[in-house]
């Protein structure tokens, strides 16, 4: 219990606890960036090959 009260009573702390907050936002932001463009990548090949057979 005492890594939990320097983590949030320390200026020390509070600046880990931001940059863990901001790495895991970080993540989620680029895991679900990543995921549209694979995905819009995927449809845009779709369609090029359907104009490519015709």
């Amino acid at each position: 219990m005492e890594a939990f009260k320097i983590l949030f009573s320390t200026s020390t702390g509070l600046m880990s606890l931001g940059v863990i907050v901001f790495i895991i936002g970080m993540g989620w932001f680029f895991a679900r960036m990543f995921a549209r463009k694979m995905r819009e990548d995927g449809e845009a090949a779709k369609t090029r090959d359907a104009a490519q057979r015709n």
